[in-house]
């Protein structure tokens, strides 16, 4: 018989800081789809120019997030020690599924059964979509027991992924949103948005406590890597922008917007900027504040929900 000893997390016992405050935060935010009104776009939708852009923007976004699900927080939770974070890390991951999920009643609720096939047939041919996949979940599979190394480059890919590869994705129906058009959609949008900031504020804050415990020289190492790793991932992000916005026009305005939003990630993870700053499409900010939601998880529900009273989560909360 083994003489391994299983441990039971212990929440009355506080072991990870803000773990218990990323815990009650993404709970008291819990939405479904379902409780959209979606069927509110479908008259809009039958007129709108661009279905084709549209529908593979929520492709490519259910690609990442069954990635994320399925790959990301389960391997990024197996491997964390903190009993407390890895149930956040789990909690995380129920959401994502929530996400993936999301996208399919969009689909379902605008598109035909054949539309939605060709979709997901696009998503398994699109070169840029999958390169970028594959680069995030190479290095998911690539942790190993008691290697904090590998648990930090996981985790910077996870911010990577949820604060800056899905806003190419997320840039349209905002976009959308701010015009007045398709706004129930991009209601379900702003809502997976503010628990994608939750979760890139969460892992980015995890992994700055495991990068404090390198040495000066392995930081600089993993700096470079890191670097290394995103501009891999901006190039890419570059042409998967001029592929999938072909069509509208909208390149250099969604360019920015992935710019500026890489810039968040490494923030959220404790690092210097890599992009000057630069003026986003003000309509997307619109597009944000149009469906009752703010760019941050301090926020509740969006408009379309009647919640009760939370606490906020403030800048005090992080002063320690």
């Amino acid at each position: 018989m083994s003489n391994l000893v299983y441990e039971a997390v212990n929440w009355n016992r506080p072991t990870s800081e803000l773990a218990q405050i990323f815990w009650d935060q993404q709970w008291k935010q819990i939405w479904f789809p379902e409780e959209i009104a979606v069927s509110k776009d479908v008259k809009q939708w039958k007129e709108f120019e661009h279905q084709d852009t549209y529908k593979k923007v929520f492709g490519g976004l259910t690609l990442l997030d069954t990635i994320q699900t399925n790959i990301g927080m389960n391997e990024i939770a197996r491997f964390t020690p903190d009993l407390q974070e890895k149930a956040v890390l789990t909690v995380f991951g129920s959401f994502e599924a929530i996400h993936a999920k999301s996208y399919s009643y969009i689909f379902t609720t605008l598109c035909t059964n054949s539309e939605i096939e060709d979709i997901f047939e696009w998503v398994k041919k699109n070169e840029f979509l999958q390169y970028k996949a594959t680069k995030i979940a190479e290095v998911y599979s690539a942790i190993e027991e008691n290697n904090p190394e590998s648990l930090w480059k996981a985790m910077f890919a996870s911010v990577m992924l949820e604060s800056f590869l899905f806003y190419s994705g997320f840039f349209y129906p905002l976009y959308l949103g701010g015009q007045g058009q398709l706004r129930n959609s991009a209601e379900i949008i702003s809502l997976i948005l503010r628990d994608e900031s939750i979760h890139g504020v969460a892992v980015g804050f995890f992994a700055q406590n495991i990068f404090k415990t390198f040495p000066q020289e392995k930081q600089e190492q993993l700096k470079l890597w890191g670097y290394e790793f995103l501009l891999d991932l901006y190039q890419n992000e570059m042409k998967y922008t001029e592929d999938l916005y072909a069509e509208t026009g909208l390149s250099p305005e969604v360019k920015a917007y992935i710019r500026y939003n890489a810039n968040k990630a490494l923030m959220n993870l404790g690092l210097e900027t890599m992009f000057p700053d630069e003026e986003i499409n003000p309509i997307v900010m619109n597009g944000i504040a149009n469906t009752g939601s703010t760019y941050d998880f301090f926020s509740q529900k969006g408009a379309t929900y009647a919640v009760a009273k939370v606490a906020p989560i403030t800048d005090e909360t992080f002063k320690f």
